[in-house]
């Protein structure tokens, strides 16, 4: 089956949104231990990899090292979404019984946020050769940023959207398990889990701002660009329970993002003057990147 098929995309995102159905089920009322978080991250993860073949059957070897780049780079980036969903999670006393349900859509927005931003990204730089600058001056600034703190910065008390939400919304003061509305006499009310999904969504935004030109650093091939992401967002929920269980390894993950994301800018502009560097540098150093923050962060902990 050809990628460009319709029938394709609409098979493709049916497995992933029944993937995704059978996430949230299994885990939607109970705590997921740490041994099942981690088996779901390695399935993720080994699914995630093993859709590289579609991309080596259709686009060759090149392209097959820039989807595995790819998908390397947005799954470590998307740690960074993780720790947010916990400071949220945490500054707004969300119910265990909650978190999964306001996970799973999260997932599903950050999948539209993705894949509006790729489009629009890919077309603006197929339209204006200027935007080249613009992406690599976001990538450089987005790794400055990291370096600074990246999510630990992120402060939900000080959302702005979450504070208009606060004042115009009709709210209650405790929550009701997985419900956004509840009635009241005659009157319907928001709760609190409202808010919590409103500054979820935000910093999808925010963090696709970031996620979206580092993949067409790497690829302007949309189907190379979109799937990696994709792929790379389907097992948040299950690395989510497990950074959780106070799964910190790769504590100093965040500089080696920080200088990789500073690196993936220069290569942007460098392409404005014709030079392409080849993509298993770019695989060689964010794996370079990943061991290293293995190696340094397991000899802080010991």
């Amino acid at each position: 089956m050809e990628v460009s098929d319709p029938f394709f995309w609409i098979l493709f995102h049916g497995v992933i949104i029944t993937f995704l159905l059978i996430d949230l089920r299994h885990y939607r009322h109970v705590e997921m231990s740490f041994r099942d978080s981690l088996k779901w991250v390695l399935i993720w993860v080994s699914i995630g990899l093993s859709f590289s073949f579609l991309i080596f059957h259709n686009y060759g070897v090149d392209e097959f090292i820039k989807y595995i780049t790819a998908y390397v780079t947005e799954y470590l980036l998307s740690m960074d979404n993780v720790f947010v969903f916990l400071a949220i999670f945490t500054y707004f006393a969300v119910p265990y019984n909650a978190r999964p349900l306001v996970l799973f859509l999260g997932i599903i927005f950050a999948a539209l946020f993705r894949a509006t931003f790729i489009i629009v990204g890919v077309t603006l730089l197929q339209t204006y050769h200027w935007m080249v600058y613009v992406f690599g001056a976001v990538l450089i600034y987005s790794g400055y940023k990291m370096a600074k703190g990246g999510a630990e910065s992120v402060d939900p008390g000080k959302n702005r959207v979450v504070q208009f939400a606060k004042k115009f919304l009709p709210l209650t003061h405790e929550y009701e398990g997985q419900k956004f509305i509840v009635k009241r006499s005659s009157s319907r009310f928001f709760t609190p889990l409202i808010l919590v999904l409103i500054a979820i969504e935000t910093t999808d935004i925010m963090f696709a701002f970031d996620s979206v030109p580092a993949v067409l650093a790497i690829t302007r091939e949309f189907f190379t660009a979109y799937t990696s992401n994709i792929m790379a967002i389907l097992g948040l929920r299950s690395l989510y329970f497990l950074l959780e269980h106070g799964v910190r390894r790769l504590k100093n993950l965040g500089k080696g993002l920080a200088v990789y994301l500073v690196y993936l800018g220069i290569a942007f502009l460098l392409t404005a003057f014709e030079i392409d560097i080849p993509s298993w540098v770019s695989l060689a150093i964010i794996g370079t990147i990943l061991l290293w923050a293995y190696l340094t962060s397991r000899g802080e902990a010991e």
